[in-house]
């Protein structure tokens, strides 16, 4: 382990969990500008995708088995492709302006590529 890095001791020390959390938060915040018609439509789609990133990667790190933490990194992974595809769509319909939803895309980037990482290492370390 080098010298700047900590033990992972909880879910939250995760690189992955703090970027899809982040991520979260800011789609969260920027659901105020929908109109109030897609509050149970498109909007509530984003935030259940935005939430659902984070708290599968905590659930999977608290799971007893390593098969089940990768697989739940995996539906992440899935909730990451599902969040950058109703980006496009709120993105596309006018509701995100395109700086901020070039800046969320950036993000769900950054936190697939973490993401991916973690399961290719998980994946990689037989123990």
């Amino acid at each position: 382990m080098g010298a700047d890095r900590q033990p992972i001791r909880s879910f939250r020390d995760l690189i992955a969990w703090q970027l899809a959390y982040a991520l979260g938060l800011d789609v969260i915040r920027s659901l105020g500008g929908f109109p109030a018609e897609e509050r149970f439509g498109l909007a509530l789609q984003l935030r259940k995708s935005s939430v659902s990133v984070a708290s599968n990667i905590a659930e999977g790190f608290g799971r007893g088995s390593k098969a089940d933490y990768i697989r739940f990194l995996y539906m992440a992974r899935g909730s990451l492709y599902e969040l950058n595809t109703q980006l496009s769509f709120a993105t596309d319909l006018g509701y995100l302006g395109t700086k901020r939803a070039e800046a969320m895309h950036k993000q769900v980037d950054e936190c697939e590529r973490v993401l991916w990482g973690l399961i290719r290492a998980l994946e990689a370390n037989p123990k």
